[in-house]
C-alpha cells in the first residue's frame, strides 16, 4: 500500500460520528443537521430538463477537455461574473467533475517531491488540501487565520525561509468555514510572493455566489486583471456549480487560469480517466448561461441568514459574514467538542466542531472553541435550529 495513505487524518464527519457514539439525541426534537455543507435548495427544473433531455450523449466516450459549447459558456461567465477582457475557451479553461477532485489532482501534477515541497493552506481548511499535499509527496503548511482580519490567513506571519520551500499555495476565497473574502491588497502580496518564489496559487472561489452585501466578492482572476497580470501567470481559479446552482450531484465545475499550467493539468487528467459525461455537460451549460436561477438562490440565503444570525448573536459570538453559506461562531464556557455533543443529545442539532476544521499549527488550533453552521436547508429548519441553539446556550448560562 502507498505509506503516504497513514499520513491521512480521519475527515470532520468520520470524528463528528466518533463524537456521538453512544449518544441517544432528545426524541422530543426531530433531527435538524447544520453540520455538513451540502445545498438543499431545490436543483432548478430547467437544469434537471436539459440533463434529460440529452441523455443520448451517454452512447458516446466524451472528450477530457470537454465540449467547446461547454468551455465557451465558462470563459463567457467569467468575463461576465468577473469583468475580464479575454479568457481563451481553447487553453484557460477545463471543466472538472467537481472542484473537490481538481483541487486534489492539481497538486499530483505540479508537486516536485523531490525538491522538499510545502503546500500552504489556510487554518482552518478544506481537508482536501491537507490530503492533495501528502499525496503528492510534499507537507503541508498551515497560516492561522486572524480574527483580527475577519479570519482570513495572516501571510505576514510566515517565516522568510518558508517561502522559497512552497510549490503550491491552496487559498479559499470565500473561505471555508469563516467567509472571509481576500482583498485586492491580500492579492496583490500573494502575487508578489508568487512571483518571487515561483509557487503556483490554486484559488478554490466556489462559495464565490452567495454572499450578503451589494459588492460581490473579488476574484483571484478578476484580481490579477485588475493588477494587469496578462497571462494569469501561476495562478489557477475553481469553481463549481453545486451551490451556485445547488446542483451537488452532477460534479460540475471548472479550472481557469494560467494556459501552461492547465496544458499539464489536461495532460495529468487525460491519463486520471477524469472526463465529463457529456449530459452533464450539457446541463452545466445551461446553468453557467443563466443568472436568474443564482439571484433567486441568493435571495434565499440573504433572507436566511437577516434572520438567523441576529438570533444566535444573543447568546454567540457570531457575525454575518462575508460570503458563503457559514456561520462561524465562538461558542461559550466550554470546548466546542462538549457544545456540539451536548447540543446534539439535548436539542438534536448536529454542528461541527472548529477544531475538527483545523490543525494546531504555531502553538494554537485556530478553529477551537467555535463551531461551524451550515445554513443549507430551508428557511423555517434553520429557524427551528436557531430556537434551539439559543434556548441550549442560554441554559448554559
Amino acid at each position: 500500500m502507498n505509506p503516504l495513505l497513514t499520513k491521512l487524518q480521519p475527515y470532520p464527519f468520520e470524528k463528528l460520528r466518533q463524537l456521538f457514539a453512544g449518544v441517544s439525541p432528545n426524541a422530543a426534537y426531530a433531527p435538524i443537521s447544520l453540520g455538513i455543507g451540502e445545498p438543499k435548495h431545490p436543483t432548478p427544473e430547467f437544469i434537471k430538463q436539459v440533463l434529460t433531455d440529452n441523455l443520448g450523449g451517454l452512447a458516446s466516450y466524451p472528450s477530457t477537455a470537454g465540449s467547446e459549447a461547454l468551455r465557451a459558456s465558462i470563459a463567457g461567465w467569467l468575463e461576465r461574473r468577473y469583468g475580464l477582457s479575454k479568457i481563451d475557451p481553447a487553453t484557460q479553461v477545463l471543466p472538472v467533475n467537481g472542484s473537490r477532485e481538481a483541487l486534489f489532482a492539481l497538486a499530483q501534477t505540479v508537486i516536485d517531491p523531490t525538491r522538499d515541497a510545502l503546500v500552504m493552506c489556510p487554518n482552518p481548511f478544506y481537508q482536501i488540501y491537507e490530503g492533495a499535499a501528502y499525496l503528492a509527496g510534499a507537507t503541508p503548511y498551515f497560516v492561522n487565520s486572524d480574527p483580527a482580519r475577519n479570519f482570513a490567513p495572516d501571510y505576514k506571519s510566515v517565516p522568510a525561509d518558508v517561502w522559497p520551500r512552497v510549490q503550491l499555495l491552496y487559498l479559499c476565497s470565500p473561505g471555508n468555514p469563516t467567509g472571509a473574502v481576500l482583498t485586492l491588497e491580500d492579492w496583490k502580496e500573494l502575487f508578489e510572493l508568487s512571483d518571487r518564489y515561483g509557487f503556483i496559487i490554486a484559488a478554490d472561489e466556489c462559495y464565490s455566489e452567495i454572499y450578503f452585501k451589494q459588492e460581490a466578492p473579488l476574484g483571484g482572476l478578476e484580481a490579477a486583471h485588475k493588477l494587469g497580470r496578462t497571462g494569469y501567470p501561476r495562478l489557477i481559479a475553481f469553481s463549481s456549480l453545486s451551490k451556485r446552482s445547488n446542483v451537488p450531484g452532477m460534479r460540475s465545475g471548472f479550472v481557469a487560469g494560467d494556459a501552461e499550467v492547465l496544458k499539464n493539468f489536461l495532460l495529468y487528467r487525460t491519463y486520471h480517466g477524469s472526463a465529463m459525461s457529456p449530459a452533464i455537460q450539457s446541463a452545466s451549460v445551461a446553468a453557467w448561461n443563466d443568472e436568474m436561477h443564482v439571484e433567486e438562490n441568493r435571495a434565499k440565503y440573504v433572507a436566511k441568514f437577516n434572520r438567523v444570525t441576529p438570533m444566535l448573536e444573543e447568546v454567540l459570538d457570531v457575525a454575518l459574514p462575508d460570503a458563503g453559506f457559514y456561520l462561524w461562531a465562538k461558542v461559550p464556557g466550554m470546548s466546542d467538542t462538549e457544545y456540539a455533543r451536548r447540543l446534539y443529545a439535548e436539542y438534536n442539532v448536529t454542528v461541527l466542531p472548529g477544531s475538527y476544521l483545523a490543525r494546531e499549527a504555531h502553538g494554537i488550533n485556530p478553529g477551537q472553541g467555535r463551531i461551524r453552521m451550515a445554513l443549507v436547508a430551508e428557511v423555517e429548519e434553520c429557524l427551528e435550529a436557531a430556537q434551539r441553539i439559543v434556548e441550549f446556550t442560554k441554559k448554559l448560562s
